[in-house]
């Protein structure tokens, strides 16, 4: 990967110039100038430890930073988490490795902690001699302390954790209380930075570094063996699952929506949303994408929390902590200025409180997956699954916040609607393929009620397609174009190839076009959400528009837009939310689940079709 110099707006890092790091418990945010500007502990949903990519003066950073850097470029060693960055310096060239380790011999596919709580970052002058500034700057207060060779840091957010950082050269405390120093490497020297959270790996009989990094190594390639697919930008679609891997939390088998929080939807906008917790309808997306990949372990895993939580609690919640409970209060953080100064900063969030009545389709797909798969539902399960089927009878009709969240006055949106079908369909197959009581008749005739609703309350005849949301009988439906509805055909509702789908997927084309194959999910003119300001163009629409493509036989349309949504991914194959349409900057919460799981998704769905117009068997 050639470098690139360095270019910050008003002092951040564009956001796709950060490489993402892991273990199964948390995550970190690598910048391309040697900066860690993003990093929760112990866990993805916790405080930041340092959160300079909200506030570049006060979030902190922890940074092994060539001086007077000049250009630099990231790559992952091939099938890892292990990220390398390339630094160039004005006498010298600096390679820096950073990782989450990993257990010696750890299983990534075992529903258990890998990781050693422990943040590597492993500097090699390659050529010349690098002045190298090593400085960890928290976010919050702390004390620190020497003790065992390292710096013992008092974290009052988390005074439980054992928090040590150590250097292989000489670091001191400034006056701003900072921890670090400015080190000189010639070529061929080391100097390596760790800092631990676990209180298991600050003894000081040390693992060697590069021992450390071998067995991260080698527990990401043993895991990434097991990832099958053979397709269109396959080694993307290898980084999408690794991508995945990283934001799955092993404990529990949930993954975060994204790693990060208040990243903005619009540069100076209010759009800005904590991402750092699992949504019931990524539960039925992602399980999808990994099980078409042979990734049936994570999937199982995703699916059985999901049913956990459920049966439980006896109902389902919108999104889900990694305890599996519902998200504290959203509030906004004063302190923290926002990326390049888009406040507010939030922690929490409310759409946990909001009524989505797509959640009764979302949580019966995913438990249709389970037995499909093998799964057993038990009786409480049953009872709980069977009470939200009743529950999607009851709210079908009833106005909700939608799939997108509005926080606006609610409407009968199509796509909640559809998902109420969903409900009332995998219901009765749940109940027919494993024996289980159920009013099936009255079911059968409740789920072709909804249907057929929808496909008349929903279609505008003078539009030409259907709508973001039902319109009584006779009236003009008047709702404006939605993404959403190029799910329909994913979601078994209308065939792709029906007339009136393939004239709903142009006009959501033209209608909602952000230029080169983008989509913006709505336009706020004509779909009012109750939000001031805009947002970037949404990237999973523009993969379910390929997904649209490809049930319509259009396979060489969709292999462009597939090979040029891919292309999108920064240089080390990551996605975010969003794009902005005028310049190709990441938008949004980074990076984000959903967006990979398009790359997966639609690479899968078009290859089979590509094989089947070929006349070779499809899986």
């Amino acid at each position: 990967m050639p470098l690139r110099p360095i270019v910050r707006t008003d002092g951040y890092l564009p956001i796709e110039d950060h490489g993402l790091i892991g273990d199964g418990a948390t995550s970190a945010l690598v910048g391309r100038d040697g900066s860690i500007p993003w990093l929760c502990l112990p866990n993805f949903d916790s405080r930041p430890f340092v959160a300079g990519l909200l506030d570049a003066d006060r979030g902190g950073s922890l940074d092994v930073t060539p001086v007077g850097l000049q250009a630099a470029a990231q790559r992952y060693l091939p099938d890892t988490g292990v990220l390398v960055t390339d630094l160039q310096a004005p006498d010298g060239r600096l390679e820096l490795t950073d990782c989450m380790t990993l257990r010696a011999g750890a299983d990534l596919g075992e529903q258990v902690p890998a990781g050693r709580g422990e943040l590597l970052r492993l500097a090699r002058a390659v050529s010349g001699t690098v002045e190298v500034d090593v400085r960890l700057t928290p976010l919050d207060g702390v004390q620190v302390r020497q003790e065992l060779g390292s710096w013992r840091i008092l974290w009052p957010a988390h005074p439980e954790l054992e928090l040590y950082l150590w250097c292989s050269h000489e670091i001191g405390v400034g006056r701003d209380g900072s921890i670090g120093g400015r080190i000189r490497l010639r070529e061929g020297e080391l100097l390596t930075l760790t800092l631990h959270w676990s209180g298991q790996t600050h003894t000081r009989a040390r693992t060697a570094p590069q021992r450390l990094v071998d067995q991260t190594v080698a527990a990401w390639r043993a895991w990434a063996g097991h990832i099958d697919y053979d397709g269109p930008q396959r080694e993307l679609v290898r980084r999408s699952a690794l991508t995945l891997k990283l934001l799955d939390h092993a404990s529990t088998g949930a993954v975060m929506a994204a790693a990060t929080s208040s990243l903005p939807e619009e540069i100076g906008g209010v759009r800005n949303w904590d991402y750092r917790y699992t949504w019931v309808r990524d539960a039925a997306f992602t399980s999808y994408a990994l099980r078409r990949i042979g990734m049936r372990e994570e999937a199982d895993s995703f699916l059985a929390w999901t049913l956990r939580n459920v049966e439980r609690d006896e109902r389902t919640s919108i999104v889900y902590t990694l305890d599996g409970r519902r998200p504290g209060l959203e509030w906004e953080d004063l302190a923290l200025s926002g990326y390049r100064g888009s406040g507010p900063v939030r922690w929490g969030n409310g759409a946990a409180r909001q009524v989505q009545h797509d959640v009764y389709g979302e949580l019966l797909d995913v438990a249709y997956q389970w037995v499909r798969a093998g799964g057993v539902v038990g009786e409480p399960l049953w009872r709980a699954l069977s009470a939200l089927t009743e529950q999607a009878i009851a709210n079908w009709r009833t106005p909700d916040n939608g799939i997108w969240e509005i926080r606006d006055a609610g409407r009968p949106f199509t796509y909640s609607v559809a998902m109420c079908q969903v409900a009332v369909d995998r219901a009765v197959r749940i109940a027919e393929t494993c024996g289980l009581p159920h009013p099936g008749e009255r079911w059968r005739q409740e789920a072709d009620r909804i249907r057929t609703t929808l496909l008349e309350e929903a279609w505008d005849p003078e539009r030409g397609s259907f709508t973001e949301h039902l319109a009584p009988s006779g009236e003009r439906n008047g709702g404006g174009l939605d993404g959403s509805l190029l799910t329909l055909p994913l979601r078994r509702l209308v065939p792709a190839d029906d007339p009136r789908m393939v004239a709903t997927t142009e006009a959501v084309r033209r209608h909602l076009d952000a230029g080169d194959g983008l989509l913006y999910r709505y336009l706020h003119t004509e779909s009012p959400d109750g939000l001031a300001g805009g947002e970037g163009a949404f990237l999973l629409c523009s993969f379910w528009l390929v997904d649209n493509l490809t049930g319509q036989g259009r396979l060489e349309e969709a292999h462009r837009l597939y090979d040029s949504l891919c292309g999108r991914a920064n240089e080390v194959g990551l996605l975010a939310e969003e794009i902005d349409p005028s310049t190709g900057a990441f938008l949004g919460n980074f990076p984000q689940a959903f967006s990979h799981v398009g790359v997966i998704t639609s690479g899968w769905n078009l290859a089979r079709a590509e094989r089947a117009a070929s006349g070779e068997v499809s899986s």
